[in-house]
């Protein structure tokens, strides 16, 4: 890291200590502000009172986030016959369970592809370096829990210059939404042909109802992203406008909101040409039934006569349990959302609890092992990367940094040469 040097501006002089960079990137200091360099060596904001109580806040979260997964474990195993789930870990089919961690592997190169083209608007990015950020981001989301997302975002502009810290973000709060849209219609779309095993009629017209509802208002949500990458310039500005005639919203959570909506639409641009579309939403097809194949491997490796359709039920249980930001990735939660999807369709709960348990590790232990990997080769630096992962770096790589598609790049290049208009 580095840190700004002294401007000759009098007003950049008493914000050295707020500003975060990446070396060799520039950075603004504020909506508006000039485009300032950083040099020297960085020593960091975190000792500032501020940073102090930032730190000391996140290490009580984490604490917090540990006794909530520790309780969740601990009602999630409460009841069970331990000797029993033991049994059914034995009894699993090693070799399918092998072919589903392959499986697993494969989603995160298909993660790096995707997270290629949604980049491709806006900066080439390598595949190699993609992949290793994609495992590193995940095994931290195991490690950290939720907290653990913005390592990824971080780690690319860490070892491929060409992509801007902001971009990295913003593609990826894309990416979170392609996911989340594949997943709401993935699960909605199977509620309307499935059948759970001794539900009667009136239980299978809630769950098509339900099937309904949320596919309509995945629609919608598409709909809605699609109309404001089209009207994000007035959005933006009535937005803005709103803001700053309310006074008790501070200046700097209105600046954070209107550049994030800027960048934000840029990024959407991906949804507004139909060739960037279709190759964003090959990769994510390809990329979850990839998910639905692994998770489907282990249900069979347990002797499970379970299909597509009850794979993609069990899965989106786990999914919402997922969403509990506990470390070990969503520890417990994970677990008793995975096993509650399984005793719905007729499991018993010992075997529930040993599959929600295989499922668990083998979705997250390959990224663990890619991370450890690239730790000890030497790939990623750990303390560089706590500092960028620090909340003002983030809040200064999204707040501050403007992303601009790469064709716009290539018109100014030309234009300062002299060429074009």
């Amino acid at each position: 890291m580095a840190f700004a040097a002294v401007s000759p501006c009098s007003l950049l002089a008493p914000l050295w200590r707020s500003i975060v960079a990446l070396p060799g990137h520039t950075i603004y200091c504020g909506r508006g502000a000039s485009r300032v360099k950083f040099y020297g060596p960085w020593k960091g904001a975190a000792f500032t009172q501020k940073g102090t109580r930032s730190l000391l806040r996140k290490h009580l979260k984490f604490i917090a986030l540990v006794a909530l997964a520790a309780l969740i474990l601990w009602w999630f195993g409460r009841g069970l016959n331990w000797a029993e789930v033991r049994q059914s870990l034995a009894q699993a089919n090693a070799p399918l369970l092998a072919t589903s961690i392959l499986v697993v592997c494969l989603t995160y190169l298909l993660r790096a592809f995707r997270w290629r083209a949604l980049l491709a608007p806006l900066t080439p990015a390598s595949l190699r370096e993609l992949f290793v950020a994609t495992t590193v981001g995940f095994g931290s989301v195991f490690l950290f829990g939720r907290a653990g997302e913005v390592v990824r975002p971080v780690v690319l502009p860490l070892r491929d210059r060409r992509v801007r810290p902001a971009a990295s973000f913003v593609t990826i709060m894309v990416e979170r939404l392609c996911d989340m849209v594949a997943v709401v219609v993935l699960f909605s779309a199977n509620l309307l042909w499935f059948r759970a095993p001794g539900s009667n009629a009136t239980e299978l017209m809630h769950v098509r109802e339900a099937g309904v509802i949320l596919l309509v208002l995945a629609i919608i949500g598409v709909a809605c992203l699609v109309w404001f990458e089209r009207q994000s310039r007035r959005a933006t500005r009535w937005l803005d406008k709103r803001l700053a005639g309310w006074k008790f919203v501070p200046e700097r959570v209105r600046h954070a909101a209107v550049s994030t909506l800027e960048q934000l639409a840029t990024a959407l641009q991906v949804l507004a040409h139909p060739r960037e579309l279709l190759v964003t939403t090959t990769w994510t097809l390809l990329l979850w039934l990839a998910i639905i194949l692994a998770n489907g491997l282990v249900i069979r490796a347990f002797g499970l006569p379970f299909g597509f359709s009850e794979t993609v039920f069990v899965l989106g249980w786990a999914l919402v349990g997922s969403l509990v930001p506990t470390p070990g990735g969503a520890a417990g939660a994970f677990h008793a959302a995975t096993a509650a999807g399984l005793v719905f369709l007729g499991v018993a709960r010992e075997q529930a609890a040993a599959v929600s348990i295989i499922i668990h590790l083998v979705d997250f232990a390959p990224a663990v092992l890619f991370g450890l990997y690239y730790l000890l080769r030497g790939d990623i630096q750990i303390k560089r990367l706590r500092e960028l992962t620090s909340s003002e770096a983030v809040e200064h790589a999204v707040e501050d940094e403007k992303i601009e598609p790469a064709e716009t790049k290539i018109e100014d290049e030309l234009q300062v040469v002299g060429v074009g208009k």
